[in-house]
């Protein structure tokens, strides 16, 4: 079977062992895992390069800092690049805090985006749309997790159909968003209930809402990583082959890895690679996905 590096655009670690994962935000106290176990994983399953996403919003898990990730990007600058991460809240808790003074003081330090952004605000809070206002003023991409609701929960609020993700979409044209988490990957049918939405729908898809966000809106990406991206496409493989080919210039490889023994990295880049060698992806197209669009998109060379 041919082999294609991979870019993961989606990633978390802590160099530290002590730093645990919060049980509600992946239903275990355990570790993340360190940078060594992800490059470990990563010769496995073909990533050459990552992307660590730091964790600041105080309803998601135990902060994983800014300063600790560049901290993990520079002991292995040959495998990881980074984002920064700036709470909505940050700064006086003010929906017109200056914003960009942050994330041009982390730009400078090589970021290349923000994210991963769970603060557990609806996608038109004034300060969610602040922070919006300065990453496009800034040129960094946003990555982004979306909950079903506010309070227990992590991720930016939005409703069936995420009218809130299309307003941002709209109203901030020229930022590049990037899209992640169940409720986001939900809509890719549109057959989707409340009940189900932040969990892993099954069976056949019907075309639904994110197929018309992606052709409607330039600015929309999606990252394929965890359980959520991974179960949405292989529910439905058939359909799964027609979306991946039309919309193959907007989708970033990605993992989600959180523990050393976590499994589901290993299975999505072995259906991927499958499907690829199978003659159900297109090789141009594999490639895209694969590493071509992150290169492209973060400025990321392998």
């Amino acid at each position: 079977m041919e082999k294609i590096p991979k870019i993961d655009v989606h990633v978390h670690t802590a160099r530290y062992r002590y730093n645990k994962i919060a049980p509600l935000y992946c239903g275990t106290s355990k570790s993340y895992a360190s940078p060594k176990e992800l490059i470990a994983i990563y010769d496995k399953i073909g990533v050459e390069k990552a992307v660590i996403l730091p964790i600041v919003n105080p309803e998601a898990s135990i902060t994983l800092c800014n300063e600790g990730v560049y901290a993990a990007v520079r002991e292995y600058p040959n495998r990881f690049v980074w984002f920064c991460n700036i709470d909505p809240r940050a700064y006086l808790n003010d929906p017109s805090a200056d914003l960009s003074f942050f994330l041009e003081y982390y730009k400078k330090f090589g970021a290349r985006g923000v994210g991963e952004v769970c603060a557990n605000l609806p996608f038109n809070d004034l300060r969610v749309r602040n922070l919006f206002t300065h990453c496009q003023k800034t040129r960094l991409p946003v990555l982004f997790h979306i909950a079903p609701h506010e309070g227990k929960n992590y991720g930016l609020v939005d409703k069936i159909g995420l009218p809130g993700l299309e307003s941002v979409l709209r109203d901030f044209p020229n930022l590049v968003f990037i899209g992640h988490s169940q409720p986001f990957w939900a809509e890719i049918s549109s057959s989707i209930t409340e009940a189900e939405r932040n969990g892993y729908p099954s069976g056949k898809i019907t075309e639904g809402r994110l197929a018309e966000l992606l052709t409607r809106y330039p600015n929309l990406y999606c990252d394929m990583s965890a359980n959520s991206g991974m179960k949405a496409l292989m529910r439905d493989p058939e359909y799964a082959y027609r979306f991946i080919e039309r919309f193959a210039d907007k989708l970033l490889f990605g993992t989600d890895i959180c523990m050393s023994d976590n499994t589901h990295p290993y299975f999505f880049s072995e259906w991927l690679e499958k499907s690829y060698n199978d003659g159900c992806i297109s090789k141009p197209n594999y490639e895209k996905i694969c590493y071509i669009n992150a290169s492209r998109l973060l400025n990321i060379k392998i």
